[in-house]
């Protein structure tokens, strides 16, 4: 399955190059988009036979040394390495499992920023903490099994929840999740708890599954987001991630714009406290 994984991205990431991106002549008409398989070879410094049987599933583990030349040939980012990594069989010497330690100066950030909604994540989207101002946003999310303290396991099993989505909207958080994942995975292939996450939700969500399929690679960026609150009503908020330096944990600030009726609505929610936060329906 591994090999056929690697077949399969070889191929995806060559055909979203250009021999411009690489710095090839453009000239002659190309049958096909992307970099034809001897200019990935040659870029790599690779047999052009040995690129064709890797792409065609039919070689075997590509050495770190082979993996590092891909890697370079095809522009792959940091997060797209450590899954070729992963996929030809060899661990990121530099990292272990998911860190789910909170260090204590985020604590102390979670604690003084009273006025802005904060999420901290770990690299599987697992809650790690939440200050009451986000509790009262969101309702809470870290009470329950392990698995209900998963913002992905939330949205692809239907948790309740107050964030409003348009269908486009939802198919682009899909998608950008699940790509995120794919790389935590790159970055964590030894996780247990990141396959069994990976592995049940592929299961269980036929949408996930979906998203899965469309093998994307990248940490999820900042974004907006609709809420709608059952006491002060709908605001809308920009979610911006902050990685903590040294950790792969995420800290999701929500703010609103100054000035904006969503900025006096959320200075409502930090009036009335976290009296109306126990549910996220």
């Amino acid at each position: 399955m591994e090999r056929q994984e690697l077949a399969r991205c070889l191929r995806g990431w060559r055909d979203r190059l250009t021999p411009a991106s690489v710095g090839l002549p453009t000239g002659g008409r190309r049958r096909a988009p992307g970099l034809r398989r001897a200019e990935v070879a040659l870029l790599a410094g690779l047999s052009v036979d040995y690129l064709a049987r890797l792409e065609q599933g039919r070689a075997g583990n590509p050495s770190p040394s082979v993996v590092e030349s891909l890697a370079r040939a095809l522009r792959l980012s940091h997060d797209e390495n450590a899954y070729l990594f992963r996929l030809a069989g060899h661990a990121d010497p530099r990292v272990n499992g998911v860190s789910r330690h909170m260090a204590p100066g985020v604590r102390r950030m979670l604690d003084r920023m009273t006025d802005t909604p904060i999420l901290v994540l770990d690299a599987a989207w697992q809650v790690v903490a939440a200050n009451p101002l986000l509790i009262a946003l969101l309702g809470e999310l870290s009470a329950g099994p392990a698995r209900d303290q998963n913002l992905l396991w939330r949205h692809f099993t239907g948790v309740p929840s107050r964030v409003v989505n348009t269908a486009e909207q939802d198919a682009a958080f899909e998608s950008a999740a699940a790509a995120d994942l794919r790389a935590a995975a790159g970055r964590y292939p030894d996780d247990p708890l990141l396959r069994g996450l990976i592995l049940d939700l592929r299961r269980v969500s036929p949408r996930f599954e979906s998203r899965w399929q469309e093998r994307a690679v990248a940490r999820h960026a900042s974004s907006r987001k609709t809420i709608r609150h059952p006491q002060v009503g709908p605001l809308t908020l920009d979610c911006d991630v902050l990685t903590v330096e040294g950790s792969d944990l995420r800290a999701v600030l929500y703010t609103a714009v100054p000035g904006s009726s969503d900025d006096d609505t959320l200075a409502l929610l930090r009036t009335i406290g976290t009296q109306f936060s126990a549910s996220p329906s």
